[in-house]
């Protein structure tokens, strides 16, 4: 194994974990089946938090939300946090993160900076002249929209702008744009200034840069589907025939031994008001018989099915530039040297239980990930294995896959082992976190080989499934007398793993 190897991350935006057609006979990947041929696929990965600021800043620090301080959406990962990139750069690495970032707000503060935040986020002049290092990235070309989005902007709309698309805000919300909001699942925009190109294009770009210099690299290209709004360019808008797909519903009861907030979400206008503690919006404290995105309309019978082929039109349209980016790095014969790993933020809910996108209902659909990892001749090819990953192990894994020391502070697993056919596991168990709001939305997960457990901060309310008895978590085990003594022992295993991840900053170096 060379001491030096690249490493290049792919991840998707909010994918389900059981949208990789290797896997799924009805959505189409032949890209990431590619990958898991060639490659190991993980089946109990999950993420450290169901939404993108806490978990992709727990990607590059290799810390839990609760220990980087990106606790929830609207905060940002402070600049003083330890990032993984700096030290791929300290060893002579070049970083590169091209796509989503979304480390920072859409809101900046006096305190509080954020590059991600308007008006900044739309100077152009800006960021064709930026050149400085983000979050350990040495190299950037960032963009904040998810599809047809008003926060377009930074390297994305200067490249459509490049590209000769003079007409660019067409395709866009205003203010920044003049597309009409009633326009739903087929995305005017024609495919090659679709955002996907843009990330595929710009990614391939630094590699052939790559294998130019000979220097190793370490490459987030990070596409922004299939986070909804649900639009897609044809063709992959009809792609699927929404009659041949399997729609995920509601099963009657099933939230009546859950805590309230579940049951709620099928209310025609919950109240949830007693939540709201900051004044800002809480993602998914709503009734989930409408969308979340875009303007407020009811689900149509048609619309449940519509959006389901249209989530797996954009998966499959991404995976097309997904395969850009693995096929270049076969033309530039980087590949048996390259540790590819593809992955997600978080899942995602597109009907599963009655819900609808994310929020503080941690299934299996919204904490666990696809995850695949591919290194030729080293990571064993076409195996699948049920070893428990996190997101928070991806950093020190890479360094360990390097050869470089993992800071101290880190708390992720490293799982070079694991990934290597070596070892069954690294963990035993991984922990989900999600703080909302300081007090009134916190909870935590512990999810091991069998069972799952929540708790919630001053609650007596909780989830208890059984992972193998059953898979669908239909069956809140909480409250039932006949579970007392697993709810204990999953209590305390809890604890364990919450103090079994805090982390050591220093190793003790004397006795006193």
């Amino acid at each position: 194994m060379s001491s030096r190897p690249n490493i290049l991350l792919i991840t998707s935006d909010q994918q389900h974990w059981n949208t990789i057609g290797a896997f799924q006979p009805e959505i189409s990947t032949p890209n990431l089946d590619r990958l898991a041929r060639q490659g190991t696929t993980f089946g109990r990965a999950y993420c450290p938090n169901p939404t993108c600021t806490p978990s992709r800043s727990s990607i590059i620090t290799g810390m839990y939300p609760s220990q980087h301080g990106s606790w929830t959406l609207g905060t940002k990962l402070l600049e003083d946090r330890h990032t993984v990139g700096e030290d791929f750069s300290q060893a002579g690495y070049r970083t590169s993160l091209i796509g989503k970032a979304h480390f920072q707000p859409l809101k900046s503060t006096e305190e509080y900076e954020s590059k991600e935040a308007y008006p900044i986020l739309q100077d152009l002049d800006y960021w064709s002249r930026f050149r400085e290092p983000f979050y350990g990235f040495d190299h950037v070309e960032l963009a904040r929209n998810h599809t047809n989005e008003a926060h377009v902007g930074q390297h994305y709309a200067l490249w459509l702008e490049e590209q000769g698309c003079d007409n660019w805000r067409d395709y866009f919300l205003p203010p920044t744009g003049t597309m009409d909001h009633s326009i739903t699942y087929k995305w005017p925009i024609p495919e090659k200034y679709h955002y996907n190109a843009w990330i595929a294009e710009r990614s391939n770009a630094r590699l052939e840069e790559h294998k130019k210099s000979g220097e190793p690299f370490f490459l987030w290209a990070s596409f922004f589907d299939p986070h909804p709004e649900y639009l897609v360019p044809e063709p992959w808008d009809t792609m699927y025939d929404p009659d041949q797909l399997s729609i995920p519903s509601l099963v009657p009861g099933e939230h009546d031994r859950n805590p309230p907030h579940f049951g709620m979400t099928q209310e025609e206008n919950p109240d949830f008001s007693h939540l709201m503690e900051t004044g800002f919006g809480i993602h998914g404290y709503r009734s989930h018989h409408y969308y979340e995105y875009g303007e407020k309309a009811r689900l149509t019978d048609y619309d449940k099915k519509k959006l389901v082929a249209v989530y797996y039109g954009m998966i499959s349209m991404m995976d097309k530039y997904i395969g850009k980016i693995l096929d270049k790095l076969d033309e530039l014969g980087l590949a048996d040297n390259t540790l590819v790993v593809f992955t997600t933020d978080h899942g995602h809910f597109f009907g599963q239980h009655g819900l609808q996108a994310k929020g503080g209902f941690h299934y299996e659909d919204l904490i666990k990930l696809p995850f695949i990892v591919r290194y030729p001749g080293h990571v064993p090819a076409g195996r699948r294995s049920d070893a428990i990953q996190s997101l928070v192990d991806l950093a020190p894994t890479f360094l360990s896959f390097c050869n470089l020391p993992v800071p101290p502070a880190m708390t992720g697993v490293d799982q070079k082992d694991v990934w290597l056919g070596r070892k069954e596991q690294a963990r035993d168990h991984a922990i989900c976190e999600f703080r909302h709001e300081p007090t009134t939305i916190h909870q935590k997960t512990y999810v091991d080989a069998r069972y799952k457990i929540t708790v919630y901060y001053n609650q007596r309310y909780g989830e208890i499934f059984d992972l193998q008895e059953d898979p669908n978590e239909l069956h809140n085990l909480w409250d039932e007398p006949d579970y007392g003594q697993l709810k204990t022992e999953l209590l305390l295993k809890y604890v364990w793993a919450e103090l079994g991840k805090e982390p050591l900053p220093m190793p003790r170096i004397h006795h006193a």
